[in-house]
């Protein structure tokens, strides 16, 4: 798929409207990376039905949006919002376009937080990963990299992303250039983790300092189906079980687990949560305070003994749902 600076070629009837609505989107602020493949699938499929007015009619909606076989109804309601999304750009320029009705909530996956004895448990098989001639530093890189999800509580994507000059040794701390909502920002670590990235630099020095700090083999980053595959693994070894697709632990539980053992020790410690709750709320590059105190829902939920505790700290905050991410 040919791209301009990351925008496709559209060759559909819709080819105008898509890049406008892209364009739209990132100048709000959102990188639409991911979406972007679902819209190009559109784009050609449109094409290839003979649609070729640059109207969107409710029939051409309800034939994209149909649930196909084998289909998840998250995939399936992904598209639907996307859809939704382009038919109100379209509106709003003046064309005729059918909005699919919003899809019913679906029932939330509760995320896996791991207990110190399963993250102890799991970092054991992580630091035995072996060497293995196809992938010759893997056992160097996996136990800093899952380190550094755990320990800063970052998404898996924002890991992947960060370059060699993104480590401030000096500083301790690591640069995430683009979060979410392209929003960036400077974390903070353990000096334990700055040791331990300073150790893993040292021994795999690389001229590069623009190079991904969490090489794959061929020396690029690796891809987040990749990880997601290679923590699998890991939780066998670790003997934690996995329910199958869709029903974790999942590799952003690592996340979420990194959240709650920070409420948890604030609350255990008698912390004023309602300071220290926009502290984690930046650290973790929420966009608000009510992603994060979704977290102390969470807290309650899982740790049922700090259930007074946390009321009594956070009375008339905690939600009873909340965004996730």
């Amino acid at each position: 798929m040919a791209t301009t600076n990351g925008t496709p070629h559209f060759v559909g009837p819709f080819a105008a409207m898509l890049a406008g609505w892209i364009a739209e989107q990132r100048a709000l602020g959102y990188q639409y990376t991911r979406q972007i493949h679902d819209l190009s699938r559109f784009d050609q499929w449109s094409a290839a039905t003979g649609h070729r007015s640059s109207t969107l009619p409710q029939s051409l909606v309800e034939q994209w949006t149909a649930k196909r076989p084998h289909e998840g109804e998250a995939t399936r309601q992904r598209r639907v919002t996307l859809l939704r999304g382009l038919a109100q750009y379209m509106q709003r320029q003046g064309i005729p376009a059918w909005i699919p009705p919003p899809q019913a909530a679906t029932p939330h996956y509760l995320p896996h937080i791991f207990t110190r004895r399963e993250l102890a448990t799991l970092f054991a098989a992580i630091d035995a990963c072996p060497r293995d001639v196809r992938s010759p530093y893997r056992h160097r890189v996996f136990p800093v990299l899952f380190r550094v999800l755990y320990g800063t509580g970052v998404r898996i994507s924002e890991a992947l992303a960060l370059t060699r000059r993104d480590f401030d040794g000096k500083a301790g701390t690591i640069h995430i250039r683009h979060g979410k909502g392209d929003k960036e920002r400077r974390l903070p670590l353990h000096p334990v983790l700055v040791g331990m990235l300073r150790d893993y630099l040292a021994e795999n020095p690389g001229p590069d300092r623009d190079g991904p700090l969490f090489p794959n083999p061929r020396g690029q980053a690796y891809a987040t189906r990749t990880l997601y595959a290679v923590f699998r693994r890991f939780l066998w070894a670790a003997g934690i079980s996995h329910g199958g697709r869709g029903a974790g632990p999942r590799l952003h539980d690592i996340r979420h687990s990194y959240a709650v053992h920070c409420l948890q020790d604030w609350v255990r410690q008698g912390a004023d949560l309602t300071v220290a709750l926009p502290y984690l709320s930046a650290y973790l590059g929420h966009t608000g305070l009510q992603q994060t105190q979704y977290y102390l829902r969470l807290t309650a939920e899982c740790y049922p003994d700090l259930v007074t505790q946390v009321e009594r700290a956070c009375a008339g905050i905690i939600p009873g749902g909340g965004a996730r991410s």
